[in-house]
């Protein structure tokens, strides 16, 4: 009886720090997760202003052109 009382404690103790471990590692790769959607949002940004850059250059181009166009 007197070895039971120790090993279950002992078993107990394990478990609980096993359970501990899984959630910090859990943590880890929801913060690893977290990271690359953030850098994947930032890449997306840069990708949309880019393009929205191009329109508008575009678009000046155009003004320019059909002023050019419409002068005596």
């Amino acid at each position: 009886m007197r070895i039971t009382i120790p090993l279950t404690w002992a078993l107990s103790c394990h478990l609980l720090a096993g359970c501990g471990a899984e959630t910090a590692g859990t943590a880890v790769v929801a913060g690893r997760a977290q990271a690359d959607a953030a850098l994947q949002a930032e890449d997306v940004k840069a990708n949309l202003q880019n393009q929205l850059d191009a329109a508008a250059r575009s678009e000046q181009q155009r003004r320019e052109q059909a002023e050019a166009a419409a002068r005596p």
